[in-house]
């Protein structure tokens, strides 16, 4: 599964909330091709790209019982090869010309997308109807195998390998019954996919992938009397299957409460759920239990905050939320308990909540609040190609029409108090649940009452599941089918569209803030932040983490608003207000609508200025802070990220600490800590202001007048960092995590700052090493043997640090030769490339940037870099100077200049028991076992 792709439409449209009747849709055109393929086309000339996507009427709930997994195993499939396209030329093909794509799987549907720039829309339509149409010849023995193996690993890292990863199979077990086809994860049953056979998944693959049961939807830079001959041309041709009938809703009901448990190797904190069903997507019921889940417990004033996290401080935050599917519905409350917390106690404080909420009611207000929201996201789900045509097809899929937009808003403002009272009533009060409670091995004590170990048997590391791809060694011969088009010859792309970078404009107020602007006139939306030098890299080590403590604090309430009053002034303007701190800095986020861009300007500077320093939420926010960090102990990339760091700034430097602390360091930081942190780094003369969106410089500049004139400034003084050195040689490290289902490996050495004239460069460099799905360690360690989900190689930096990095999570079993081969590859690769990879390197970087610049956040992101790291405005123009100039001897050059193999630190977190001995004989002497 590249990404799992699963959405609440609903939540993502919306009314209006001034009092015009403009009304919120998106413009399409939809047409029907003789063999049934349903075709949806949306043009919008913003930018030069165009999104293909494709939305197959298949999810995990076409399989059934034994034979579980298949529709997500054949979307791997799927990016393998076709009759006319060779193996892993799909990513290939699509990067050199500039695109992304990816594809994924949910219970309801599997839908493959690209993003192309519009020069390469037929050479997109060619490969989606080549894998439409001619792929199931492809299915061989050797490809098949391969896929199994690397899903199987998929598996491991998305849920055996990670905290509470069992509990989605163990509800969907227990909330439906056995031949119901949400009984099973979508990922599907370990022994399944290890039993498939290449006979199953094709008579899968021939029932459902078929254009009757499919809807292509294209959105972006094309004209009408251009693509329709063009799809037709590519996707007339495939015969139409047998008809695929829609489900039916199967909702389900329960007779009595089931109560679980499960002792998990890797949590360090408890997690209590409790799943009630419902009923499926769009009925009327479910709109209203969306509003049921938000007002239970969706802001400072909900029942559930109020009783579980502030008043019995049972827990950092509550969860509590409907999700309804084609077929069925849950309404979930997941609670991750405080360390050594009673879930008993918990689940007593759950009802305790809903007690409150009936005695309590629902105000209109409370529904204002709710609804206030919708038009700013609808506005930003639709601010990509992309997601417009995910949306389209999706409707077009699930509710029968791509402009069921129009009737999904209707019934969101439908939604009434007696609504949300009534499903209350008819679903959750006093109806039988599901509750699963995870705790930490040996602490069964905190178990919620009366429940049961629910006997998940875990895989034997020693005995790791795998097909064996050795044993397959005949060549298999791939049938070609006969068609009127031929195939084989790949369409020619048009001339390549203009770059075009937008137009930046600066200013700076009084106070010395420097503004960096764009306007984008496409959504009647702004997006902002004011940022500020210092963060992580401004703390004493001893309080690491008081700058992140300080970002969660100014959310709590300003002097003349209390934490509720804050939140309830941005939920009623529909905005997104909050502060975050980095290594390097604070930020102050905002995205609103243009039209409450002065109000969201107020209160940010309420929040900026005038801090409630309130006594209660900051225990609230410690408490929540030193939970994370424990909660996080037992991650295994976590405790990776940690060691690595550790390793490569030493002892002395604050960035060996996690920027968010340790629970040591939080415990130790007072209020006055956060008071004296705020007044020696939060002044406008280390401040910048990046804004996006439909907004001029005068009103931009006009709005920051009183911020400007209240916020005093002062110098404030940015420590320099020392360079961390080299190791002295390559070593490896392992951190022991009993049981671990997987090794995550991180291997690395100090590199070059974010400012160095060299750091782009070396983005250059290593994107054919590891910086795209087409890089030869992912090609190696997941393509061909199968270890991974994926492998990566990066270089990461700021402006007084960077890191090189190789990294992976590999079955435990494959630790020692994944090992191997990172350290083989990384060696061998400074040796130079081949020409034609240096080429499609220069290709896929080169014309991706026409996709750069298409969204609010795109724009933002430029900005900041912009800003950050004092570049050009034009500097995307230099980039590619570049990248057209770089040889393959420079390439070389920059590889032996940059890349270290003798000087890296090999961290590796997994099952020492199993995997510690074997790594002796990668040739780095013995590995140090390091003690957390």
């Amino acid at each position: 599964m590249l990404i799992t792709i699963s959405f609440f439409i609903g939540l993502f449209s919306c009314t209006t909330t001034n009092n015009s009747d403009e009304k919120l849709r998106i413009s399409y055109e939809q047409y029907e091709l003789a063999n049934g393929l349903n075709v949806v086309l949306h043009q919008d000339k913003s930018d030069p790209i165009v999104a293909v996507a494709i939305q197959y009427h298949v999810g995990s709930n076409r399989e059934v019982p034994g034979k579980t997994g298949f529709a997500h195993l054949f979307e791997h499939m799927m990016f393998q090869q076709s009759e006319n396209v060779g193996q892993d030329e799909f990513f290939k093909k699509i990067q050199e010309a500039g695109g992304t794509l990816n594809g994924g799987t949910n219970y309801d549907g599997t839908i493959y997308y690209e993003v192309v720039p519009k020069n390469a829309l037929e050479m997109a339509l060619w490969l989606e109807s080549d894998r439409m149409g001619y792929l199931e010849n492809t299915v061989t023995k050797s490809a098949f195998a391969n896929q199994q193996n690397v899903v199987q690993n998929e598996k491991r890292q998305s849920y055996d390998n990670r905290p509470y990863g069992f509990n989605s199979l163990l509800i969907g077990k227990n909330l439906y019954p056995e031949a119901h086809p949400y009984n099973w994860t979508v990922i599907g049953e370990m022994e399944d996919l290890f039993n498939a056979t290449v006979e199953d998944v094709k008579e899968f693959h021939s029932k459902y992938y078929v254009p009757n049961n499919t809807t292509l939807a294209l959105a972006g830079d094309f004209e009408v009397e251009d693509v329709k001959p063009l799809i037709e041309k590519y996707f007339g041709e495939i015969p139409a299957g047998e008809k695929v009938a829609d489900l039916e809703p199967m909702p389900v009901t329960l007779n009595e409460t089931k109560k679980l448990y499960h002792e998990d190797n890797f949590a360090k904190t408890p997690q209590l759920t409790m799943v009630w069903p419902t009923v499926e997507e769009y009925s009327k019921e479910s709109y209203a239990l969306q509003f049921l889940g938000q007002i239970l417990a969706g802001d400072k004033k909900s029942p559930f905050y109020r009783v579980v996290v502030k008043e019995k401080k049972l827990a950092p935050r509550a969860g509590v939320y409907n999700g309804s599917r084609e077929l069925a519905g849950q309404f979930t409350v997941s609670i991750n308990a405080n360390v050594n917390t009673s879930l008993a106690d918990v689940e007593d404080a759950v009802f305790e909540a809903f007690k409150l909420f009936e005695e309590e009611g629902i105000t209109e207000r409370d529904l204002e609040k709710q609804k206030a929201g919708l038009e700013t996201r609808f506005y930003n789900n639709i601010s990509s190609v992309l997601m417009k045509s995910f949306q389209l097809a999706s409707y077009n899929e699930y509710a029968g029409s791509p402009g069921f937009i129009e009737q999904d808003i209707a019934n969101i403002k439908a939604v009434t108090i007696g609504d949300i009272l009534s499903v209350y009533e008819k679903y959750i009060k006093d109806k039988p649940f599901v509750s699963t409670s995870f705790v930490p091995k040996g602490q069964v004590e905190l178990v919620a009452a009366n429940s049961v170990d629910a006997g998940i048997v875990e895989e034997n590391i020693l005995e790791a599941t795998e097909v064996d791809q050795s044993a397959i060694t005949e060549e298999e011969e791939i049938k070609k089918t006969v068609t009127n088009l031929d195939r084989t010859v790949e369409p020619e792309k048009g001339p390549q569209p203009e770059l075009k970078i937008p137009d930046v404009w600066t200013d700076e107020v009084a106070n010395g803030i420097k503004i960096y602007g764009i306007e984008y006139n496409e959504l009647p939306l702004v997006q902002y932040s004011i940022s500020m030098d210092g963060g992580h890299m401004m703390e004493p080590k001893e309080k690491a983490g008081v700058a992140s403590f300080l970002a969660s604090m100014l959310m709590e309430g300003t002097a003349n608003k209390t934490p509720e009053e804050l939140e309830e002034e941005i939920d009623l303007l529909g905005a997104r207000i909050g502060v975050y701190s980095g290594n390097e800095g604070m930020q102050v986020y905002v995205n609103s609508l243009t039209r409450n861009f002065e109000k969201t300007l107020e209160l940010v500077e309420e929040i900026l200025l005038e801090p409630r320093w309130d006594e209660e939420q900051f225990e609230l926010v410690k408490s929540r802070m030193v939970n994370n960090v424990k909660r996080n102990e037992a991650n295994p990339d976590y405790l990776s990220y940690v060691t690595f760091n550790k390793l490569v700034f030493g002892e002395d430097n604050i960035l060996s600490v996690p920027s968010g602390g340790t629970a040591e360091t939080l415990e130790s930081i007072t209020m006055e800590d956060l008071k004296e942190f705020y007044k020696r780094t939060f002044s406008p003369s280390v401040a910048r202001m990046h804004v996006v969106g439909k907004i001029s410089q005068d009103r931009v500049t006009e709005g920051l007048q009183s911020l400007s004139a209240n916020w005093e400034p002062f110098d404030v003084e940015i420590p320099k960092l020392e360079q961390p050195e080299l190791p002295g040689k390559s070593k490896i490290y392992f951190v022991d995590v009993p049981g671990a289902k997987q090794s995550v490996i991180n291997i690395g050495h100090p590199s070059i700052t974010h400012t160095s004239a060299d750091y782009q460069p070396a983005t250059v460099m290593n994107y054919k090493l590891g910086g795209s799905f087409n890089g030869i360690v992912n090609m190696i360690l997941r393509e061909e043997k199968g270890f991974t989900y994926g492998a990566r190689t990066y270089f990461q930096g700021g402006k007084n640090y960077g890191y090189f990095v190789a990294a992976a999570s590999v079955r435990s079993s494959a630790t020692e030769e994944s090992v191997r081969i990172f350290k083989e590859e990384i060696e061998k690769y400074r040796n130079g490339i081949p020409a034609e990879d240096l080429q499609f390197t220069k290709s896929a970087l080169i014309k991706s940037n026409v996709r750069g610049f298409e969204t609010l956040g795109a724009l933002h992101n430029m900005l900041t870099e912009i800003s950050s790291y004092n570049l050009p405005f034009d500097y995307v123009k230099q980039e590619e100077e570049f990248i057209n100039s770089l040889t393959v001897e420079g390439h070389q050059q920059l590889a032996q200049k940059l890349i270290q193999p003798e000087h890296m630190y090999y961290v590796v977190v997994g099952d020492a028991k199993t995997q510690l001995d074997a790594l002796k004989n990668v040739g780095l002497g013995d590995p140090v076992l390091i003690e957390l």
